[in-house]
């Protein structure tokens, strides 16, 4: 029996280790004897050099006959015919490992790049296969969904990011930088209340171009005096809320003027012009006391309300955002916005804020800034381009007509070199169309 056993093993042992080149791996038998039982393990093959070409699990050598040995059974059926008996066979028969039924093709194709890769057995192979697809779907999902997240961050980042322009004055007390968001939040909530509405229905002798006339000549008189931005702009508005309330005779429409240059003199001015200088600077058309009378008139009828934002205070913003901001800019800003101050329209038409913002957006157009509208203005202004253009349109066309208008303080005060001369810059051409 002994003798039968060998046989079949060296034949068994034979013919698996002449298939070893065609072979994908080969099942080890150890028997390890506990307690009086045989414990049959499959183990790793050693075919680490060879890449997996077909399926390992076919361990009953149907294509022996094939490759030119003779199968097993057919060992076990010469073993019989030599009559070794009954018994010999099956003994050898149990000692032997039954062989597996031979696997179904999997659709499942594992194909390793790496040579050093060990040869699974095909028990494990199939769930190691499902679970390297699970794998791979989940890698491709992670990176898809990293990519769009990516992608969405780069699309909803804007593309100029608001700037920080109070950073400088952080330490500067007069600065209130605290407080500088809530109070321009304030004054666009409260412009209505100082902003006119169109009066001259209401004035039978006086029209807009009379109005432009008186407007040029204050302008010319607060270059005179050197007086700050503040007091001129606060000026035009005392004009037109006080001819928005009580009708005036022609005569006295320069009387208003002065007057209402006195108070804004008192209220903005440290070193305010006396009375005598305003009746000086009017050729003496009116005496002191005509004046003061017409003080008193203005002061009562708009019940000593003079704490209003005009057009100046969201100037001085606004150009603070239109970075990077320099003389050159702040010039071309004052110009475009003294030129819609002297205009009717402008001022019956466009909140004080719009007329700032549109200046400093032709501005930008004027002297090629670009972009002409940044996130960090559109922040700090409330508004869009596209609600600018049309004011913007109508300060490029006072600035087309500047040269060649009989009004001309505010072309003369722009013209010269302490001003930087922006006055004599060619307008916009990209705001000029449809004019």
């Amino acid at each position: 029996m002994s003798s039968v056993l060998a046989g079949i093993g060296e034949v068994f042992g034979q013919t698996q280790k002449e298939n070893k080149p065609e072979m994908d791996s080969r099942a080890v038998v150890h028997q390890n004897q506990t307690k009086g039982e045989v414990k049959q393990k499959n183990v790793l093959g050693d075919a680490r050099t060879r890449r997996v070409l077909q399926d390992i699990g076919n361990l009953v050598f149907d294509n022996a006959a094939a490759l030119g040995k003779k199968p097993i059974s057919e060992v076990v059926d010469a073993a019989l015919a030599a009559g070794k008996g009954a018994a010999m066979v099956k003994g050898a028969a149990a000692g032997r490992r039954k062989m597996p039924e031979k696997p179904k093709p999997e659709t499942v194709i594992v194909i390793s790049s790496d040579k050093t890769d060990k040869i699974k057995p095909v028990s494990r192979r199939i769930s190691a296969a499902e679970n390297s697809t699970k794998e791979v779907k989940k890698a491709f999902t992670s990176i898809l969904s990293a990519r769009s997240k990516a992608a969405c961050e780069l699309t909803n980042k804007p593309k100029d990011p608001v700037a920080n322009i109070d950073a400088a004055d952080v330490d500067d007390v007069l600065a209130v930088v605290e407080y500088i968001d809530d109070i321009y939040k304030f004054y666009k909530l409260t412009e209505d209340e100082g902003r006119v509405h169109d009066y001259m229905d209401s004035q039978p002798e006086i029209n807009a171009k009379m109005r432009s006339i008186l407007v040029d000549w204050l302008i010319e008189v607060h270059h005179k005096f050197e007086l700050m931005p503040e007091t001129l702009y606060l000026t035009i508005n005392l004009v037109d809320r006080f001819l928005s309330l009580k009708a005036v005779s022609r005569r006295e429409l320069q009387l208003v003027g002065i007057s209402s240059m006195l108070i804004a003199c008192k209220y903005e001015e440290i070193w305010a012009p006396e009375v005598n200088d305003f009746v000086c600077i009017s050729d003496n058309a009116y005496v002191r006391e005509q004046v003061l009378v017409m003080e008193k008139a203005i002061l009562g009828k708009l019940e000593w309300y003079l704490t209003i934002p005009t057009p100046y205070v969201f100037l001085i913003r606004f150009i603070k955002a239109s970075l990077p901001s320099d003389k050159e800019m702040e010039n071309m800003v004052f110009f475009l916005a003294e030129l819609g101050l002297m205009q009717y329209p402008t001022i019956i038409e466009y909140r004080p804020s719009i007329i700032a913002a549109s200046a400093v957006y032709a501005a930008r157009c004027t002297l090629g800034k670009t972009p002409f509208w940044t996130e960090t203005l559109k922040h700090h202004t409330g508004y869009h381009e596209d609600q600018l253009r049309d004011c913007a349109k109508l300060l490029v066309k006072f600035h087309f007509a500047a040269a060649e208008s009989k009004l001309k303080a505010v072309y003369r005060k722009f013209s010269s070199l302490d001003h930087g001369a922006v006055a004599l810059f060619s307008p916009a051409k990209s705001l000029s169309t449809n004019l």
